[in-house]
């Protein structure tokens, strides 16, 4: 009956759920101000880097030494954060755009390259690297048309470098620029930049090229002279082949087109038979097994319970006995207390479309804000779990929450960074930069995490719901199916294959270059159902332990669901062989090392979620035994009291 009750519940949830996730999973706010232009304003364009798949590697494009420099002094935009992070240098161009004023060819530059410059372009284009060019906060696309859509544009971030055919390496310096406005109803003569595609041609002469077979401009390993060269084109926009036209707020709707959607529901309907079935284990647990003990258990004479008892009964008395390297156990709850806060804030804002690709750089600004601000939470949790185990000294505690991730952190990304700033790449983070995180750690992450501290070492301690016995109790020889390693690697499965589907487009919006993860009212979803099984898998374990008269639980709950992170990092592998043509040693070295950082971001959350679960489980559970210490025979089941 119970168990009928709780799939109800979760089956009307999951109506509710999928029923809203249509109006979340593309919702976004623009984030960035209205500009209209009036008729023969200047637009300006900047150039910002070029990026591959195949390399995780992105150079600032006005530093490279085969394209057009300005000739007028350089701006550069100033940059947030994320945007310094993720390697984006915007610098100003020559070229000369007036809105709706169409020009045929113009004359950019002209190079001479040298030998090894024509090479380094050459190398660069067998690499596959694409051009990322903005004009009013938009990247420079390539257009696509999606018969499936009724003739729907989808564009693609970026546009190509250069091209290989027949073996040869040919550089794209012929650009046609075309971008789509939608009238200000307000301002007749004023306009809004809606969409920028970008057409890019191989062409080997002096003017812009005028058929299908011109010759194309080669680069190798001589000299070479290339002639730059672009045509611009303003139309009226429309977002499909029938009259459909396309507004402001919906510029960025192109990007963020999926071609398969579905793929995305098989993953929520596969996460949710999944969170169905642990549930009905748990729900079995409590409603048919522990209500069978307790009930056993109150219904003995006081005098004969003790020896009578078995299973996790008999443990009682050690139950919430110290583990070892308690010391370790708190800083690390702490710190994943600490990454669960920058994770939910991030993706609840990301779901309701407050950061969204328009604001470039804003999730992960905003993710190092929480992060820092999640250093209350962290301190907090840390300290009471830490005065619970019987630690001496909160301060001490304190700091090696504070400082335990961050200098993992910190450490593995500056050795990382001296191999990324070898290779001259705009994703190498400036010493600028890393200062300003050591100031953001130390100014307000610190300080942070002591408050939380403080105020957790000031309250009354956690009481346990039983008395520990001074003398460990001798805990018997375990089945092979739960000694820690087994148990521990079987449970990790469980929240892996909850996630397992939305990792691919996860991987493949970090790792192929798309412009950002954009579905996230999907990855919430499963996000939320994530945690649930995170929590109802680690009790299942932990409560099967102790049945087997081993009260070293600590440690597992933490372990169980955190485990799955060791899957992720399995499937990262697997992606990269199978998915990626990576080359050389530093792009794999970014690869692995930032699906390292990822994983254990990851397994420090979903730990720490079910530590808490388990921990709440068994102070109710345990709690019913102390009731019955009082009272000889209760009208009530003990099950209802923990409940």
């Amino acid at each position: 009956m119970h168990t009928s009750k709780s799939q109800t519940v979760w089956a009307t949830l999951a109506l509710i759920l999928l029923a809203t996730v249509q109006s979340v999973s593309a919702f976004y706010i623009p984030g960035f101000t209205a500009v209209s232009y009036k008729d023969g304003q200047q637009v300006q364009l900047d150039v910002n880097k070029i990026f591959s798949k195949n390399a995780q590697l992105p150079y600032a494009y006005s530093e490279l030494d085969f394209v057009c420099q300005p000739k007028g002094p350089v701006k550069r935009t100033w940059l947030n954060l994320g945007e310094i992070l993720r390697g984006d240098r915007f610098v100003s161009s020559d070229f000369q755009l007036q809105m709706k004023q169409d020009n045929g060819c113009q004359q950019l530059c002209t190079k001479a390259l040298s030998g090894a410059q024509a090479s380094n372009a050459k190398q660069l284009i067998e690499e596959e690297y694409s051009v990322e060019w903005v004009v009013d906060n938009l990247p420079g696309a390539t257009a696509k048309t999606e018969i499936s859509e009724g003739g729907r544009k989808i564009y693609v971030a970026g546009f190509p470098l250069g091209r290989i055919k027949d073996g040869k390496a040919y550089i794209h310096n012929h650009f046609t620029l075309v971008f789509l406005y939608e009238k200000n109803v307000k301002k007749p003569d004023e306009q809004y930049i809606v969409g920028f595609e970008v057409y890019p041609e191989s062409y080997d002469g002096t003017d812009c090229p005028v058929d299908v077979d011109h010759p194309m401009q080669e680069v190798g390993e001589s000299d070479v002279i290339v002639r730059y060269t672009y045509a611009v084109t303003w139309q009226e926009c429309y977002l499909s082949l029938q009259t459909e036209e396309i507004k402001w707020t919906h510029r960025w709707d192109m990007y963020m087109t999926t071609s398969d959607p579905q793929i995305h529901w098989f993953a929520i309907i596969n996460s949710f038979i999944i969170l169905i079935f642990i549930t009905s284990m748990v729900a079995v647990i409590i409603m048919r097994t522990l209500n069978r003990d307790i009930s056993m258990y109150n219904d003995e004479d006081i005098e004969g319970a003790e020896e009578d008892s078995t299973g996790w009964k008999l443990v009682h008395g050690d139950v919430f006995r110290a583990p070892k390297h308690a010391n370790l156990l708190a800083p690390i709850i702490g710190s994943g207390i600490q990454c669960l806060v920058m994770m939910t804030m991030s993706l609840a804002l990301s779901s309701f479309g407050v950061l969204n690709p328009s604001y470039r750089g804003g999730t992960m600004s905003n993710a190092l804000f929480f992060y820092a601000f999640g250093g209350l939470f962290s301190g907090y949790a840390s300290t009471r779990l830490y005065i619970m185990l019987q630690g001496s000294s909160w301060r001490k505690n304190a700091l090696v929450t504070a400082t335990l991730l961050p200098a993992a952190m910190f450490s593995l990304m500056f050795i990382l960074n001296c191999f990324v700033w070898a290779k001259h790449s705009s994703s190498a983070i400036p010493f600028g930069t890393f200062f300003a995180l050591f100031a953001i750690y130390l100014f307000i992450a610190l300080p942070l995490v002591y408050i939380g501290s403080s105020i957790a070492s000031r309250q009354k301690p956690i009481e346990h719901p039983v008395r520990i016995h001074q003398i460990p109790r001798q805990i018997p020889e375990q089945i092979w199916y739960l000694s820690p390693n087994v148990s521990i690697l079987t449970g990790g499965m469980m929240p892996f294959a909850v996630v397992f589907v939305e990792l691919f487009f996860i991987f493949k919006g970090i790792w192929s270059n798309q412009y950002t993860y954009f579905i996230v009212g999907f990855l919430a979803i499963v996000f939320l159902i994530l945690v649930a099984t995170a929590a109802e898998i680690s009790i299942v374990v932990v409560y099967l332990q102790l049945q087997a008269e081993d009260y070293r639980w600590y440690w597992r709950a933490f372990l169980v669901s955190a485990a799955s992170g060791i899957y992720i990092f399995i499937y990262s592998v697997f992606y990269y062989f199978s998915r990626l043509e990576v080359a050389g040693f530093v792009p794999a070295l970014v690869y692995f090392v930032y699906s390292l950082l990822m994983c254990g971001i990851y397994s420090l959350c979903v730990g720490s979620i079910g530590f808490f679960a388990t921990f709440y489980f068994l102070r109710k559970i345990y709690s019913a035994i102390k009731v019955k210490s009082h009272l000889r025979r209760g009208p009530h089941s003990l099950l209802n009291y923990a409940l």
